[in-house]
């Protein structure tokens, strides 16, 4: 488990895309979509 692309730095890519998806799918089931 010594990727480069993994460790804590990929956890906290994958923390803000899911972060990012929320507020978008929050966003537009609210119904401010852009």
């Amino acid at each position: 488990m010594s990727d480069a692309g993994y460790g804590f730095g990929g956890g906290f890519a994958l923390l803000v895309v899911l972060f990012i998806l929320l507020i978008i799918i929050g966003a537009t089931y609210c119904g401010y979509g852009y």
